[in-house]
């Protein structure tokens, strides 16, 4: 009995701690601190699409979000790339970002994966929506069109 209660305990910790956005410093692509809460988006929704430089779903999702960003525009929605290479391969990110012409994201580095530990996020590509700080979405991986059920949500849930 003392096993299901402690069990209980952890996952019932990890639901309410997954209810907003934590407030955790990560570094920008220029190596400066930022905190977290300065990435929400004033206007509607932010999307934080966590990904890294070996991840080839999570750079196709990018990739494909990108190619439609004018719709992305349109929609006043805020996209947040954070990058959860580490220090070994860290220094893939910018010629990658430069070279796939990801100007509409803000790219921030989770290089401790602080944020990504206090996410409970074990697996990337990993999108989270919010509004504000209330996390009002998540999904796991990727598959080619997930972008565009990522979009409708977006649209439904911006007023």
């Amino acid at each position: 009995m003392k096993k299901i209660v402690f069990v209980l305990f952890l996952f019932g910790n990890s639901l309410i701690s997954q209810e907003k956005f934590p407030e955790i410093f990560l570094k920008t692509i220029n190596g400066k601190p930022i905190n977290s809460k300065t990435t929400y988006n004033d206007d509607g929704l932010t999307i934080y699409s966590f990904w890294a430089t070996w991840c080839v779903p999570c750079i196709n999702e990018l990739d494909n979000i990108n190619l439609e960003i004018e719709k992305w525009k349109e929609a006043k929605v805020k996209i947040v790339a954070i990058s959860t290479d580490d220090s070994r391969t860290k220094r893939r990110i910018r010629p990658l970002i430069n070279g796939k012409k990801w100007d509409f994201f803000d790219v921030l580095i989770d290089e401790n994966h602080n944020l990504k530990r206090a996410l409970n996020i074990n697996g990337i590509p990993h999108t989270i929506v919010t509004k504000g700080r209330n996390i009002i979405y998540r999904k796991i991986g990727y598959k080619p069109g997930d972008e565009n059920n990522l979009y409708d949500f977006v649209l439904n849930n911006s007023d």
